[in-house]
């Protein structure tokens, strides 16, 4: 016999967001808040618009949410731990999470910028690439924390007491690109691990799910020139990070959203991404037109004989 489910709805409980300073986490941040769900802003600093959100949510008042910024380094992970204990100490529990925080292959760890050379910050001898702990290690080890959370603090996670954990990969994470392999890398994991906790759902009411967004119109793209080199503003189109926070918040509170369920969120559209035979991305602001010029200077420079060797 299959035990009845409470349906999950925002209001009222409490969420933590990585990476909530700027982008797709703080609308997704600001959409809780909207719908009643207490926040803790979980990233290194705030942007003046994040500040704003915060600011405007930072009283206690009866009855309405509140925000808290609570400083996280995601690639440390006692500060992870930390902001749990934050959100259990100032709301008394944490029902949401989304490890949202992300960095596109920046240069200064890149898989064609090798630990050791000139714009690399990966040391030589580090034994790991610091993309990687933001983009997969990151939303590992919370999930890891969050699900002990939910099984042990009072009352337990269950079908009738559900709790939500939702992921941000992209659509990276269903191809390739010789450009991003780290990157490609890290959200294809996430997308493996998503599916991979799919099974939570039925006994504990633990869903773990995740959006693949495309091309969207954040301060990831906007602030970064060498990014905006893909994107050619008279043939691409931008998604909105609105867009992607509604998406987030439909994987949080659909019912038919079950645990593995991957959506993709392009320029208005928005698609159940299938374990099997995907025909891959469809749809306007899931691609960039400017990858061919980088890929041939890509490969010009692979040519040199300097290429990956330590300054």
């Amino acid at each position: 016999m299959v035990s009845e489910t409470t349906p999950f709805v925002v209001k009222g409980k409490t969420a933590i967001v990585t990476g909530a300073g700027s982008g797709i986490n703080l609308c997704f941040a600001a959409l809780l808040l909207s719908r009643g769900c207490n926040v803790v802003f979980a990233d290194l600093g705030l942007r003046p618009e994040a500040q704003a959100i915060a600011d405007q949510y930072s009283q206690k008042s009866t009855g309405q949410p509140r925000a808290i910024f609570q400083r996280t380094d995601v690639t440390d992970w006692t500060q992870l731990s930390r902001m749990f204990e934050v959100a259990q100490e100032e709301f008394g529990g944490v029902d949401l999470v989304c490890p949202g925080a992300g960095v596109f292959e920046p240069n200064w760890s890149n898989f064609w910028n090798p630990p050791g050379t000139a714009e690399s910050k990966d040391s030589i001898d580090g034994g790991r690439y610091a993309s990687l702990d933001i983009n997969l290690t990151h939303p590992i080890r919370v999930s890891q924390l969050a699900i002990q959370i939910f099984l042990s603090q009072q009352p337990r996670a269950s079908p009738q007491n559900p709790k939500r954990i939702v992921m941000i990969s992209s659509v990276a994470g269903e191809g390739a690109s010789l450009l991003i392999p780290l990157y490609c890398a890290a959200k294809h994991a996430v997308i493996g691990f998503t599916r991979s906790l799919a099974g939570l759902d039925e006994k504990f009411g633990i869903r773990v799910t995740a959006c693949c967004p495309g091309i969207i119109k954040t301060p990831l793209w906007t602030d970064n020139p060498d990014k905006m080199k893909y994107f050619d503003e008279t043939k691409d189109l931008w998604a909105t990070p609105e867009e992607v926070a509604e998406t987030l918040l439909t994987l949080v509170e659909n019912e038919d959203m079950v645990g593995g369920t991957i959506l993709e969120v392009g320029h208005e559209v928005t698609r159940n991404v299938p374990m099997f035979n995907n025909p891959g991305p469809k749809g306007a602001a899931l691609a960039v037109s400017g990858q061919p010029g980088l890929i041939e200077g890509l490969l010009d420079s692979l040519a040199e004989e300097s290429w990956g060797k330590p300054c």
